[in-house]
C-alpha cells in the first residue's frame, strides 16, 4: 500500500465512456492520463472473472508507463442466459465492440431461450472490477454490482454500452434515460469507488 495518496493516475481504458466516468468519479486534484496518451493497445484478456481482467490491465499498462494505473474490467450478466455475456460483454460486439450489434445480441439470444421474455422481468445485474497497480504489485481491487432487469427496447442516448437496455432495481428508467450525475449515485462502477477510496 502507498504511504502518500495518490496525485497522478493512468487510466488503463480506451472505452471514451468508461474513461469519462471514471475521470468524473475521481476527486479533481487528480492528474489524470489516459492510455491513449502512450498510444499503447490493451493486452490480452484472458482471465476468467472481471477482477483477473481488470488486474491483467492494471499491471500491463503500469509496467508499460512506470505510473500507477487504475483498470476497470465490467460486464453485463443475464440470469437467464447463465450470466453472459459475463466477461464476454464487449466482445458481443464483434470486433470492435459496436454496443448496438451486442445489445441486438442480447434480444437474439432472450428470444431463442424464451420467445415471451418481454412478457417477464428478466434479472440482470451490471458488474465491475477495478484494479490499481504500480508495475507488477496490484495495491487494491474491489467489485461493485447493481442488480437491475433488461428493458424490452433500448432507452436513452446517455451513458454507453448496455446502459440503454438496462434498468437498476427501484427505477423505472434504463441508465441511458439517466443524467450522468443521476447514474453516478447508484451504477456498479460508483460501487466499487467507494472500496478505494482511500488511495486517493
Amino acid at each position: 500500500m502507498l504511504n502518500k495518496k495518490i496525485k497522478k493516475l493512468l487510466i488503463g481504458t480506451n472505452n471514451k465512456g468508461k474513461l469519462k466516468e471514471i475521470r468524473d468519479l475521481l476527486p479533481k486534484y487528480i492528474k489524470t492520463l489516459s492510455i491513449k496518451n502512450f498510444r499503447l493497445k490493451s493486452p490480452k484478456e484472458n482471465g476468467k472473472t472481471f477482477i483477473q481482467n481488470s488486474f491483467i490491465k492494471s499491471k500491463y499498462f503500469s509496467k508499460k508507463t512506470k505510473l500507477i494505473c487504475l483498470a476497470d474490467d465490467s460486464g453485463l450478466e443475464i440470469d437467464v442466459l447463465n450470466k453472459k455475456p459475463g466477461i464476454y460483454s464487449a466482445r458481443w460486439g464483434g470486433a470492435n465492440s459496436d454496443f448496438n450489434k451486442a445489445i441486438k445480441r442480447v434480444y437474439r439470444e432472450l428470444t431463442k431461450k424464451d420467445k415471451n421474455w418481454k412478457k417477464k422481468k428478466i434479472k440482470a445485474r451490471f458488474i465491475c472490477a477495478l484494479s490499481v497497480s504500480f508495475l507488477n504489485k496490484k495495491l487494491i481491487s474491489s467489485i461493485g454490482k447493481v442488480e437491475g432487469f433488461i428493458s424490452h427496447e433500448p432507452k436513452g442516448k446517455n451513458g454507453f454500452g448496455y446502459d440503454p437496455i438496462f434498468i437498476p432495481r427501484k427505477n423505472k428508467k434504463t441508465f441511458g434515460e439517466m443524467i450522468p450525475s443521476q447514474k453516478y449515485k447508484i451504477d456498479h462502477r460508483f460501487e466499487a469507488f467507494k472500496k478505494i477510496k482511500k488511495l486517493f
